[in-house]
């Protein structure tokens, strides 16, 4: 690459050829994402400045980027962000990739979102002004009754008879999702966060819609959700130390640190205490697949990808059965339980769940490519 100018165009039709001929599955795109992030222009930039010579340091940049993918690494370590659904995430070696697939999650979570927040704005008046007399401001408190005079519509749970169903999904949204630039938000009625970095429960209006996003990995489940809906409080934990600060990274990045808090530990043990019984949503992309079939993911995968996010037991179930057990202390009524599963496993977490009892919905979806994939229970009201 020295020793002659090189353009946005020639540099985009060396790398791309290279990565073929390397075995990259997606040169084309390869190519611009590294040359995106060695330049910092979004791809349409790119093409609008197919003449403009690169500068030393984006050709250095480019080449280390080169020889990095020619390795297997993936892309997303390489330019160390991924896109997901409607916002841009940190991603770094040591912390699970964000795959589309994850995105079909959100779009469950976000059902169990709705549906509560219906539900939380049907709280009688008197109930609400008695628990945020001392919490909210006086406007916030007007807000509040405000909100629940123009509340007219009844709440509907979606119950089923308990048995399996297999619902299809609309694809064409979440792939034109993952395709939107990032954005950020705040919410100026957002709970206050304290020095230790988690919310002051007391401080959540019962208004705002709970939710618990385990094993986050980089936060992309739960920032999304936040990013998603103004009336949602989040809680993130993860057993890993780094994907904890790198969900931490993520969340002041989007402006969410006033709605999303991140804490290290087992499942469970990384929410306090005072949430037992109070969550809306609990949703999880744990560790799932099975040990045996570990060994035979792609390289780029098992190469690189931490095996602590991987390796889900001998049915890719271990970390479900646990999540399931704690399920029923933690939800409330017509709270959601929703999970990302091995496409093998979806049948027997089904089971699990409906042995458990206290459900009143279960149903399975597949991914983008039909393969069974997200599991949602819905507890009983």
């Amino acid at each position: 690459m020295a020793d002659r100018v090189w353009t946005i165009k020639d540099i985009l039709d060396w790398t791309r050829n290279d990565l073929e001929h390397n075995g990259d599955e997606h040169p084309r795109l390869s190519a611009e994402w590294l040359l995106s992030a060695a330049t910092g222009k979004s791809r349409v930039e790119l093409y609008l400045n197919f003449d403009q010579p690169l500068t030393p340091a984006e050709l250095k940049a480019m080449r280390e980027g080169v020889v990095r993918r020619r390795a297997g690494e993936p892309l997303q370590y390489v330019t160390g962000e991924v896109p997901f659904r409607h916002i841009i995430l940190r991603c770094e070696r040591g912390v699970l990739i964000p795959r589309p697939e994850t995105e079909i999650l959100v779009a469950a979570a976000l059902e169990g979102v709705d549906a509560a927040a219906k539900r939380r704005a049907l709280l009688p008046e008197e109930e609400i002004v008695a628990e945020e007399d001392e919490s909210l401001e006086p406007q916030a408190i007007q807000e509040t009754k405000d909100l629940d005079q123009t509340s007219s519509a009844s709440l509907t749970s979606p119950l089923s008879d308990g048995n399996v169903e297999y619902v299809p999904i609309q694809t064409e949204e979440v792939l034109q999702a993952s395709e939107t630039e990032s954005f950020s938000e705040g919410n100026a009625d957002a709970p206050d966060v304290s020095e230790n970095d988690e919310l002051d429960i007391e401080k959540v209006s019962p208004r705002k819609v709970r939710v618990a996003d385990l094993c986050c990995g980089t936060g992309c489940i739960g920032l999304s959700i936040a990013s998603e809906r103004e009336d949602v409080v989040v809680w993130e934990g993860d057993l890993s130390e780094q994907a904890v600060s790198l969900t931490e990274r993520n969340r002041d990045a989007l402006n969410l640190t006033s709605r999303v808090a991140v804490a290290q530990g087992d499942l469970y043990e990384a929410l306090p205490g005072e949430l037992a019984g109070t969550l809306d949503v609990i949703v999880s992309n744990p560790p799932y697949i099975p040990s045996a079939v570990v060994p035979t993911l792609p390289q780029e995968v098992v190469g690189y990808e931490p095996g602590l996010a991987l390796d889900g037991g001998k049915d890719g179930l271990d970390l479900f059965r646990r999540l399931l057990e704690g399920a029923p202390q933690w939800l409330a009524p017509e709270g959601m339980l929703c999970v990302e599963l091995f496409e093998d496993s979806l049948d027997a977490a089904a089971s699990l769940v409906r042995d458990q009892k206290g459900w009143a919905h279960v149903e399975i979806r597949p991914d983008l490519t039909g393969r069974p994939r997200v599991l949602i229970a819905v507890r009983e009201g």
